[in-house]
């Protein structure tokens, strides 16, 4: 069972994949946000599948949205994997870095990626991300924090590194904040179809191979993330987690950044694979608009 958002931008509508088939969802709820997880949506559609109360439709040819519509935070947790941490020159931390993304980063599975303007150095990064279902708020302990998540999905975290680390004044959020630098999707699979400690992550650039690792080698892992963040904010329904990236960005040397008309994909069991092709943000502002995610 998995949860998509189809449709052009701005006019996504909520539908489930089951199997082979897929169903609307718009009897149940009238789009994939916070006040359907909040409400018990996931429930609800399980039951409404089981009891084939769904119409179901052909999706063939249509847009993909990122699974989550309107996300009022987007957590991100740096050098999350010990082996990124040393290609970045870190040490492992001892506890969670945390920074922002601003929510209208987040675009489709496999919309374009625009190149920032006098980029140099824009990267890839498969992660995780975690969905929020319920409020989460000064969590007592890490065993609570699986109710409160909805489900997983798929993030590429792109980062424009000298604007991240040259031009940062010692924060990040100038290489993280740039239009369309989170690609989401393209599902959402409920929390309890997936061992979240256990998916083998990986990631291409114009079909070669760059990152491939698994959520084990996770330092801090999903549940201890929820349970620490509630520990400083509150987290509220729709909001998302992206857990770190493993090693194989071009951060590290190996690899040249992206440019114009690179494709990179991103993957993650269970889950699926998401496209994006590069573009230069400045020819394709002035071409058509930019896709932003609904």
């Amino acid at each position: 069972m998995k949860l998509q958002r189809i449709g052009e931008v701005g006019a996504e509508r909520p539908i489930v994949v089951d199997g082979e088939h897929a169903y609307d969802l718009r009897a149940l709820t009238g789009d994939i946000d916070g006040d359907f997880l909040a409400a018990g949506g996931i429930a609800a559609v399980a039951e409404a599948l089981a009891a084939d109360r769904l119409p179901r439709i052909d999706i063939a040819g249509q847009r993909i949205g990122a699974p989550i519509a309107r996300p009022q935070a987007l957590w991100c947790v740096g050098m999350n994997y010990a082996a990124h941490a040393a290609e970045s020159g870190s040490a492992p931390p001892q506890t969670p870095v945390v920074f922002f993304k601003t929510p209208n980063t987040v675009v489709g599975p496999y919309d374009d990626v625009l190149i920032p303007r006098d980029s140099a150095k824009t990267d890839w990064e498969v992660e995780l991300a975690v969905v929020i279902g319920r409020r989460a708020r000064y969590l007592d302990s890490v065993e609570d924090a699986p109710n409160h998540i909805a489900g997983y999905t798929i993030s590429n975290d792109v980062s424009e590194r000298a604007f991240q680390l040259e031009q940062s004044g010692g924060q990040w959020s100038k290489g993280k904040c740039c239009e369309t630098f989170n690609p989401l999707g393209p599902a959402l699979v409920p929390r309890d179809r997936l061992d979240a400690g256990n998916l083998r992550l990986r990631s291409f650039v114009n079909g070669e191979p760059r990152q491939d690792s698994s959520t084990a080698d996770l330092i801090f892992g999903v549940d201890y993330l929820v349970w620490h963040l509630s520990q400083y904010a509150v987290l509220e329904p729709g909001d998302i987690i992206n857990t770190g990236t493993p090693a194989g960005v071009a951060l590290s040397g190996r690899y040249p950044y992206l440019r114009d008309g690179d494709v990179v994909e991103v993957e993650i069991e269970g889950i699926g694979r998401a496209r994006q092709r590069c573009r230069d943000a400045v020819w394709a502002s002035a071409a058509a608009p930019a896709p932003v995610q609904a």
